[in-house]
């Protein structure tokens, strides 16, 4: 059965901001060192692709990431932020991600006079070693401070990041920064565990995380304190007070379709997945340069699952239906009866959804689908 046909434009954005001022040990997303000239180049290709892609005008959310965003300078903030004025002004959620280093009350008054209303912060650990080690150079002050700003310009709506699984981390050390960033009251806090991704600091230093047994240890310690705290595991890695949920990242969670800008990003729009390049020489030259994967129905019938069953409540079944034309059951009915059965699933009418048993093994859940 052909998919339901398709046409109407993506309401999601994600933008890439390529620059950093020091580069992170452990980050493998498309980054290189800020230098002003090249970053006023970067804008000047940025204007052409945006000019050149038809994008929807009523955005419901837009996410501008990185890198690092506020290694821009107050002007070129002010120039990437006004070529997307044409789109946000209907925006729900309008996100950009803040590094503590570079922050300024300037920076904050401009993020607010274009309409951004949530920041995600790069706090990571307020363990000086830590952060040493990760070749980050704020401290948890430094953290505060930048919140403190974002909040009297009117940008209450702030996220978290905390890491764990470190080389050589501790428990007490997860359980104090954890706590530390509970002592922001923060409105959504976001857990990373450790990857070691080739060409990145870590992998060149040969840097292995902590143990397995640790890592599991840390993850359920913290997704059983926030809940004390006000804080709802809405999905594996995040957790919101009520109704600060990330709407931008649920919609990818929904696989919705999205639009990716700049160099390094990825966008999904009607079946087809594609990368911009990552190389930002080849932007500049060429910024629609991009691969594209065209994707099965089989292929994206799994990508919903796998996406949609990170959600604590599990994969909407009727947005499934609307997809594809067919419930998720008569497609998957033989796998969903035998987890269902073994019970890392749980039967809803509504949802398509884990049990607290096969949240901890969603992987292996998801390799059932997938045979």
């Amino acid at each position: 059965m052909p998919l339901p046909e398709k046409t109407e434009l993506p309401e999601y954005l994600y933008l890439h901001v390529p620059f950093c001022c020091s580069i992170c040990a452990y980050c493998d997303f498309a980054h290189v060192a800020y230098r002003s000239e090249s970053a006023d180049r970067w804008l000047t290709a940025l204007r052409k692709e945006i000019s050149l892609k038809k994008i929807n005008s009523d955005l419901k959310t837009i996410y501008i990431g990185g890198g690092t965003p506020t290694s821009l300078s107050e002007c070129q903030l002010e120039t990437l932020l006004s070529m997307l004025d044409f789109c946000s002004r209907k925006t729900q959620e309008y996100t950009i991600e803040v590094n503590p280093e570079t922050m300024t009350e300037q920076k904050a008054a401009i993020l607010a006079n274009h309409g951004i209303n949530r920041a995600s912060i790069g706090f990571e650990s307020g363990d000086p070693g830590l952060l040493n080690l990760m070749n980050r150079h704020h401290t948890a002050k430094d953290t505060m401070h930048a919140m403190e700003m974002l909040r009297n310009a009117g940008i209450t709506n702030i996220s978290l990041d905390l890491m764990y699984s470190l080389p050589n981390q501790t428990m007490l050390q997860i359980q104090t920064s954890t706590m530390q960033a509970l002592a922001m009251k923060p409105a959504h806090l976001s857990l990373y565990s450790l990857t070691i991704e080739p060409h990145t600091v870590f992998a060149a230093k040969h840097m292995k995380p902590c143990s397995e047994d640790l890592e599991a240890d840390m993850y359920e310690w913290i997704a059983r304190t926030l809940p004390e705290y006000g804080y709802q595991q809405y999905e594996i890695s995040n957790f919101a007070e009520l109704g600060k949920e990330s709407v931008h990242n649920c919609a990818y969670w929904d696989y919705r379709d999205f639009y990716g800008i700049s160099t390094g990003a990825s966008g999904k729009q009607n079946g087809i997945r594609y990368d911009n390049t990552r190389d930002l020489n080849q932007y500049l030259e060429n910024p629609l340069c991009q691969t594209k994967t065209i994707l099965s129905r089989k292929d994206q019938m799994f990508e919903m699952i796998m996406m949609g069953m990170r959600l604590k409540q599990g994969m909407k079944k009727e947005l499934f239906a609307e997809r594809f034309g067919e419930s998720v059951e008569s497609v998957y009915g033989e796998t969903i009866a035998l987890l269902n059965e073994k019970g890392p699933i749980q039967k809803s009418e509504k949802y398509l959804a884990a049990t607290e048993y096969g949240y901890e093994i969603l992987n292996d859940i998801l390799e059932e689908f997938l045979d």
